[in-house]
């Protein structure tokens, strides 16, 4: 297995803080468009890495970005304030641009134009956003992006390319009876034609009365097919034909629906990709045709990006090389062409994997089928290993160093779950119970995953610490909603505390003694909770903040190492596990996790830590050091069950496949 993961394509995007009101717009836009939505674990949306950069002060520039994947699409957002400041305009002056670094700089004012007199920005291409309709800006953001992202990521663009060789062929499939798909099509065609949309789409379509020949077969091999969805469409053979042509040669499409009526049998074969409803009325509107552009070019760079980064993961040997790679579910024409030709046992598709009633039929064609990080549970068995969690929020310092959106802890979290639950772990959790906060997002994840693969075998603890499940409406709607897969695990007060309380109520923090109080129940969770596990996963953690002893993740992490229980460190999302691996990698050690450091930090530490230490209960920081410091990276990477080459590559990478790849590769190493 290589050690070193490069995927194809990774976004970065940098602006400057006093324009966070534009630029959250678009990033809004970016983020949902370019990302796995985690509302929608199982969604098959596009997945592209994004790194943020900006900062907390008007003043202060970021980290350049570095060559993360194969190609570096850097999104430069520039304005008044990036051309006013001395020191961001020093910078983007100064952004590296190469071969696998290609900039974009996007224009918020038209001041920002400044920018391409100097520099890495000279004589670039601007996209003037501040052109943009109010109304429609990120509609006109994703577009506009999506298709440097096509240009940069997925085309060979050549020297004084005007865009018109890198734009994206469509081909627009109608019923030519009727009015709705006919005159959908006409305007969408129009639309592109008479905007500067031509610059991104080339469209074509088949005139009444057309030849299909080996033309129009040409035209739709190199072509994202729309398929426009009239009462007659699915009817007409010409149109079925299109279909055909388009899934027989593995190409992107989408569907739109506009049906007025009925349809008396949707053809089988334009199923398994995008839809988009359109209005019925005539002509449709600009924003309803944005909107199948949009959906258009996302598919387009979907199929595009899915079959780099399995060849990439092939070439890795997390897939077999004999193993067929296609960017949607697999199909029943496909899979008995491969069948036909005797020699295709194997066929891999990009995550998530489909439920599995609706692929039972792939075996019986003896063709198994699977995605990168997912294959039967049955053969990949965790062997009912008892894993832990701890992953929590970390400080936003305004991605001046931290580039990792929030959302990626929690699909991190997300994906973690969901391979560690189906390979028959038991998934344990020292969580709270906030709206929104880690637990309930393990927990959704769960329940969507007992009825994806259909099994009563999914569990998961959640450690509670008094007095925390003593909030009692809480408590009840939580065993309510997720009794199916979570057990609560109610730890009880240490005996050094527990006739100094009523434990029979809630206690709020609300005082020094409260706090301290609270600070002894979380650390007797944790140690019950790493007891009762047999591997921990740390990643992110609050470093202020917090109710505890001390940092809640390093105060795992330090009852972890202690009891010697394979851990996990995912250092590149900061916060606390960011840095311990500092530690680990022989760097200077860190300010934050000295005393001093968290005295400052953290208002009402002083008066916690002085209770503590008159019951010799404080956090210690000179052992902390000590412990840091003094641990074996040789013996805790054996512990793991991964070489310490990966090891140390799980403590730096920034990409939540890879991690959990390598995590599932430890687990499944220390199970066998």
């Amino acid at each position: 297995m290589s050690s070193t993961y490069r995927p194809p394509l990774a976004v970065h995007i940098i602006w400057h803080p006093s324009d966070s009101d534009t630029a959250g717009s678009i990033l809004e836009a970016a983020s949902k468009h370019l990302s796995r939505d985690i509302s929608r674990p199982f969604s098959r949306n596009l997945n592209i890495p994004i790194f943020l950069y900006s900062s907390n002060s008007p003043d202060i520039v970021p980290a350049f970005p570095k060559e993360l994947a194969v190609r570096n699409v850097m999104f430069v957002f520039t304005s008044v304030n990036t051309r006013g400041h001395d020191s961001w305009n020093d910078y983007i002056r100064s952004l590296p641009c190469t071969d696998s670094i290609r900039i974009v700089p996007v224009a918020l004012s038209r001041e920002g134009l400044g920018h391409g007199e100097e520099g890495s920005l000279k004589s670039l291409n601007f996209i003037r956003a501040y052109e943009w309709p109010t109304v429609s800006m990120q509609q006109h953001a994703i577009l506009s992006m999506a298709h440097e992202i096509y240009r940069h990521g997925f085309v060979e663009i050549k020297e004084n390319d005007k865009g018109k060789s890198s734009s994206i062929k469509i081909f627009l499939s109608h019923a030519k009876s009727g009015d709705t798909g006919r005159l959908h099509a006409e305007s969408i065609k129009r639309f592109i034609d008479n905007t500067n949309m031509s610059h991104f789409f080339d469209a074509m379509d088949i005139s009444p009365g057309f030849r299909f020949d080996a033309e129009i077969t040409k035209h739709i091999k190199e072509s994202t097919l729309v398929a426009i969805g009239s009462d007659a469409y699915s009817s007409r053979y010409w149109c079925q034909r299109e279909i055909l042509c388009a899934k027989e040669h593995h190409r992107p499409m989408i569907a739109v629906d506009c049906l007025e009526d009925y349809e008396d049998r949707i053809f089988p074969a334009g199923s398994n990709v995008p839809c988009v409803h359109v209005s019925l009325e005539v002509p449709i509107s600009e924003s309803d045709i944005l909107r199948v552009l949009t959906a258009t070019i996302l598919e387009t760079i979907r199929h595009h990006h899915a079959l780099k980064s399995l060849e990439f993961y092939q070439l890795s040997g997390w897939i077999d090389k004999s193993c067929v790679l296609v960017s949607r579910p697999p199909e029943i024409r496909h899979l008995i062409a491969l069948k036909a030709e005797g020699k295709i046992k194997q066929v891999c598709y990009p995550e998530p994997p489909i439920y599995s009633e609706e692929g039972d039929w792939h075996h019986k064609l003896e063709i198994d089928t699977f995605t990168p990080l997912w294959s039967r549970p049955e053969n990949v068995s965790l062997d009912c290993r008892r894993v832990g969690i701890s992953i929590s929020d970390v400080p936003n310092d305004g991605f001046k160093e931290s580039h990792i959106p929030a959302s990626q802890l929690k699909r991190l979290a997300q994906d973690l779950a969901r391979h560690i639950l189906a390979r028959s772990g038991t998934l344990l959790y020292g969580g709270d119970l906030r709206k929104d906060g880690f637990t309930e997002f393990l927990l959704e994840e769960a329940i969507a995953l007992k009825n994806r693969i259909n099994t009563d075998e999914i569990h998961v603890e959640n450690y509670l610490a008094w007095p925390i499940y003593k909030a009692n409406k809480e408590m009840i709607a939580w065993r309510s909603n997720f009794r199916a897969v979570m057990k609560s695990i109610e730890i009880a007060i240490p005996d050094d505390i527990a006739g100094d309380v009523d434990k029979d109520n809630f206690l709020p923090p609300s005082t020094p003694q409260n706090n301290y109080y609270w600070s002894r129940c979380l650390t007797e969770m944790r140690l019950n909770s790493i007891d009762s596990s047999h591997a921990r996963i740390c990643a992110g953690g609050k470093l202020f903040g917090y109710n505890g002893k001390m940092p809640g993740i390093l105060e795992e992490i330090l009852i972890a190492i202690d009891k010697k229980k394979p851990i996990f460190l995912l250092g590149a999302f900061g916060g606390v596990v960011g840095e311990v691996c500092k530690v680990l990698r022989g760097e200077t050690y860190p300010e934050p996790l000295t005393e001093t450091w968290q005295l400052t930090h953290n208002a009402g530490y002083i008066d916690r830590q002085a209770i503590a230490r008159a019951q010799g209960m404080h956090a210690d920081y000179e052992q902390v050091k000590t412990a840091l410091t003094g641990i074996n990276i040789p013996a805790l990477c054996k512990t793991s069950g991964l070489d310490e080459e990966l090891f140390r590559r799980l403590m730096d990478s920034p990409f939540v496949d890879e991690c959990v790849h390598l995590i599932v590769h430890g687990l499944k190493s220390l199970a066998s």
